[in-house]
């Protein structure tokens, strides 16, 4: 890669998580700053505890352009109703944190963790009117600048988690293992059935678990 090859990084949270958001996160970085990021321990944002997480977060933040985009989970369960496609709304968020950042910087690459069919997210660029050279590749966190992304939008899902769970006056486990159906069930019976429009998403099969627990207990 040439000397000063500017570089933009995009990756997501939460989308395996029952409860709370989906974060989707752009970070534009070139050559020269390879070595501060390295520096200050950035690398995939899951092998790095959360109190670490947080505090690179904040210095990312403050010294280098950056997009982080939120779909709350009200908005993702409008989309998703619309879309019926968990690849083709990731995509259309990936696009946008591409296209928020590249319509007023110079990019020269935009890297993405691949989840799905290249011409998902070339597709959703297209629609923006976003020119730009786009690789979608596996385990893109070895890159220094969607290593970045990953702790930007994971960070962001660690605030709005603990924020939701402040809110409903319990702790929202994160992934979508039994602890979460669990949680679910405790959620519904003390606030009702909606409440889960607006803190969970509701294509995932914990929401049939949770409503219907007779499907699994006994």
């Amino acid at each position: 890669m040439p000397p000063e090859h500017i570089v933009l990084g995009i990756d997501e949270s939460g989308k395996g998580d029952f409860f709370g958001p989906l974060v989707i996160a752009s970070f534009l970085a070139d050559d020269r700053m390879l070595s501060r990021l390295t520096d200050m321990g950035v690398r995939d944002g899951k092998l790095i505890s959360v109190k670490r997480t947080l505090e690179i977060d904040d210095w990312l933040r403050d010294q280098f352009v950056h997009e982080v985009i939120v779909l709350t989970p009200v908005q993702y369960n409008q989309r998703y109703r619309e879309i019926k496609n968990l690849n083709k709304l990731l995509a259309a968020g990936h696009a946008e944190a591409i296209a928020r950042v590249a319509k007023i910087n110079r990019v020269d690459l935009a890297v993405s963790d691949k989840f799905g069919k290249p011409e998902l997210i070339e597709g959703e660029l297209g629609r923006r009117k976003v020119n730009i050279n786009l690789k979608q590749i596996v385990r893109g966190e070895s890159i220094l600048q969607v290593a970045a992304a990953s702790i930007l939008a994971r960070a962001r899902f660690i605030r709005e988690m603990e924020r939701l769970s402040v809110e409903c006056g319990m702790e929202l486990p994160r992934g979508a293992a039994p602890k979460v159906d669990q949680a679910g069930r405790q959620l519904v019976r003390r606030l009702g059935p909606e409440i889960l429009e607006k803190v969970a998403k509701l294509h995932f099969k914990n929401y049939s678990r949770i409503v219907n627990p007779t499907l699994f207990e006994g």
